[in-house]
């Protein structure tokens, strides 16, 4: 940058004139910062206002207007006990049948179900599957059991048809080692 680009520079920062610019360049050594400086300690020019820095932080406070953010712990709760109670209702219209032969033998609310499953896991599961060697299906029934659910009366039907299957195959082994 030449001298007169400086002194155009200085004038249009310090907001003096052409020849004070020039005089304050010329006798800091055409340094700008220098002569910015020597401009303020002449009184031509004014310093930055008093100003202050600091590394602490801001304490902001913010203010939640929106109701739905609001929600106290007691609120969640009662929401959290109604979809519950909502659930258990419906675990209660609906059941679990065990059947043999077409027959039913016995029906249990799919929540008395979920509870054994639950505290007896390790009983009733090979109960239910020692009941399908002994010809017993397993289907859900009630007024909430949608197509999503009739799924999953296809594949219990789909397990019991495996099963049969493995007893055909089991008794057809035992069969032929008769006769030999």
């Amino acid at each position: 940058m030449d001298n007169f680009e400086k002194v155009e520079k200085l004038r249009e920062h310090a907001n003096v004139s052409y020849e004070e610019a020039k005089q304050a360049l010329e006798s800091s050594n055409w340094d700008i910062l220098d002569a910015m400086i020597y401009l303020e300690q002449s009184g031509k020019v004014h310093g930055p206002e008093q100003s202050s820095y600091t590394t602490q932080a801001e304490k902001v406070k913010i203010d939640i207007e929106d109701k739905e953010c609001k929600s106290s712990f007691s609120d969640n709760i009662k929401r959290f006990g109604e979809w519950c109670a909502k659930w258990f209702e419906r675990g209660n219209n609906n059941s679990f049948c065990v059947e043999k032969d077409k027959r039913e033998i016995f029906r249990v609310p799919i929540t008395l179900l979920i509870v054994l499953l639950f505290f007896a896991f390790w009983v009733v599961v090979p109960l239910m599957i020692v009941g399908m060697f002994f010809n017993m299906r397993y289907h859900f029934v009630g007024p909430d059991i949608r197509s999503v659910d009739i799924d999953i009366n296809k594949a219990m039907d789909g397990a019991a048809e495996t099963v049969e299957n493995i007893k055909n195959e089991f008794s057809s082994a035992a069969a032929g080692e008769q006769e030999k």
